[in-house]
């Protein structure tokens, strides 16, 4: 458990939530938060309340966007909001290099590079959320609000 907490991706999340708010804090389960339906059942909540961090691909950019576990990112609702044909999943090297998190621990904070993010305002639904903290079994818990300020993100209709 310690040696995930020690673990440099897990580090730049715990440094982030500390400096927005000392009582936010990185937990580490027992069991796999990999995926939204795993991170549900590991936090006995609903899949809903479990942030899911996918990086997209523009021509230009990268951009994140954070959506209810239970909804899917709509690529062609970011399409017009960008007011770009070519948006895509990027690949799980884009986002090692991009984020410096790998696929299943992407965090909504502590990225390596600067980048813009969209936040589903499906998530609003929930008093609390709960997003990967830079490893598959570490989340960490925020409410809405909160994510806002913190990753600094826009609130988007963003999913289906």
């Amino acid at each position: 458990m310690n040696e995930i907490l020690n673990k440099e991706p897990v580090q730049r999340v715990q440094n982030k939530l500390k400096e927005f708010d000392k009582s936010l804090e990185v937990v580490v389960l027992d069991t796999s938060a990999r995926t939204a339906k795993d991170a549900a059942e590991s936090l006995k909540t609903e899949v809903g309340s479990i942030v899911k961090s996918l990086l997209l691909r523009t021509k230009t950019s990268f951009l994140l966007c954070l959506v209810a576990g239970d909804k899917r990112c709509s690529l062609n609702k970011i399409k017009k909001i960008l007011n770009q044909k070519d948006v895509s999943m990027a690949n799980a090297e884009q986002v090692k290099e991009i984020t410096g998190f790998t696929i299943g621990g992407v965090s909504p904070i502590g990225h390596l590079n600067k980048i813009e993010i969209f936040i589903d305002e499906s998530l609003k639904r929930f008093a609390n959320i709960f997003a990967a903290a830079g490893h598959p079994n570490s989340i960490f818990k925020i409410n809405f609000e909160n994510l806002c300020k913190i990753t600094n993100g826009s609130i988007r209709d963003i999913s289906e």
